[in-house]
């Protein structure tokens, strides 16, 4: 526990220094999902000399779906709901249950659900930080009446943050593994300027040895680790595309070979398939991947792995959106561009790429990507984030790629 309280006290000197951090007594609020990595931000806080309290979001429920729980035995946020009350009654820390569901739905899933009918391929988890916790929550979570500071939000994201210059950047966590910047990377600066991340600077198997001190909820410790899609239950992930089709209305359409144009097979809808996913069509030869969408005319089309159209070098966005908006980094509307890191998967190796402006009217957003190696399985409506080395300057969602078959 004391290397726990080391680690947490290097954090908030790495964040804030001796005077821009939360102070004795200001408010904390931890957002609290149930798991164990929220569980352990509580736990951590809850030994500082804060104001301390939690919230959890309710921003899913099985009964928006059906009208009714699951078979009876209970919804997916209820549970969560159960272990973190047992998580603050452990640690003596005040909790309140927030509706958010109805943001949820109107600003993250149905937009997503638009684009997956389009045939893009969103990213839910970057637009719910963005939106939920870092938009909706924060407003949640106002000022105290006749001025006075506003509450810190604490989560438990690893990531780190520093200043410079008085401004927020968001860093990498120390566990390269578990880092989560790349969700991270659409909040804006305000938001970020009221972050905090208690386990920045600690590893995951830190943060399970941290959880077991005879004190944290059994519920907690044995939970499976959360994999993306906020908005689905467990269940489902494993059904992802028959959960899609529930919202969606089937739009068949052929499934052509690229370099033929000859057609394989039906679809049952752009959004049932993914660029770069492997495609099962008995009678072939070889194994055949999904390489472009043509939206217009509802067209998959595919081709073998070896395929050069498999691959993308250059990605498009229109509005990409910097962590600090105002001061984007300089040499993007030179021909050399800006050299930075980038990733359009949150799992993927951070890969070298030349930043430039394609429209020097407004060069702060309209950018192209060049990849320093061609990637696999690119596709419009994914998030592309940038760094420069651990700092996270923020991301774009992908227009077009180098195929141009494709436009969200």
């Amino acid at each position: 526990m004391l290397c726990a309280r080391a680690a947490l006290k290097r954090a908030l000197s790495r964040a804030y220094g001796s005077s821009s951090g939360p102070q004795k007594g200001d408010r904390v609020v931890v957002g609290m999902s149930g798991g164990i990595d929220s569980s352990v931000s509580a736990k951590l806080l809850a030994s500082q000399d804060y104001d301390l309290s939690a919230v959890f979001m309710r921003n899913w429920d099985t009964r928006d779906e059906y009208g009714t729980s699951d078979n009876g035995t209970g919804c997916e946020w209820e549970k969560d709901w159960d272990d973190v009350q047992r998580v603050c009654k452990a640690y003596d820390i005040p909790c309140e249950m927030v509706d958010l569901s109805r943001d949820y739905w109107n600003r993250v899933f149905e937009p997503s659900l638009r684009e997956w009918e389009d045939g893009v391929t969103p990213n839910p988890d970057v637009s719910c930080n963005r939106e939920i916790k870092f938009g909706a929550l924060l407003k949640h979570l106002p000022a105290p009446e006749g001025g006075g500071k506003p509450p810190w939000l604490a989560t438990g994201h690893y990531a780190r943050k520093d200043w410079q210059s008085s401004r927020p950047r968001l860093l990498r966590s120390l566990d390269p593994l578990k880092d989560q910047t790349y969700y991270l990377s659409s909040i804006p600066e305000a938001g970020l300027a009221r972050a905090l991340f208690p386990l920045g600077e600690l590893t995951k198997n830190k943060v399970r040895e941290i959880a077991h001190d005879g004190v944290m909820p059994t519920s907690v410790l044995e939970r499976a680790e959360s994999m993306g899609l906020c908005f689905i239950g467990q269940k489902k992930r494993t059904d992802f595309k028959g959960f899609i089709s529930s919202y969606i209305q089937p739009s068949p359409g052929p499934v052509k070979l690229l370099s033929t144009g000859r057609t394989l097979t039906q679809h049952h809808g752009l959004w049932t398939f993914t660029i770069g996913e492997n495609i099962r069509l008995p009678g072939q030869a070889e194994k055949l991947f999904v390489i472009a969408k043509d939206v217009p005319n509802n067209t998959i089309f595919v081709g073998p792995a070896h395929d050069p159209n498999l691959f993308v070098q250059t990605v498009h966005v229109n509005d990409f959106s910097w962590i600090w908006r105002a001061d984007p980094p300089e040499g993007l509307d030179k021909p050399e561009g800006v050299r930075l890191l980038t990733q359009i998967r949150h799992k993927m190796v951070p890969l070298g790429c030349t930043v430039r402006s394609v429209d020097h009217s407004d060069s702060r957003n309209k950018l192209a990507i060049e990849f320093d190696e061609p990637l696999k399985g690119v596709a419009p409506g994914q998030v592309a984030a940038l760094w420069r080395d651990e700092w996270c300057l923020g991301c774009g969602v992908i227009t077009r790629t180098g195929l141009g078959t494709e436009e969200s």
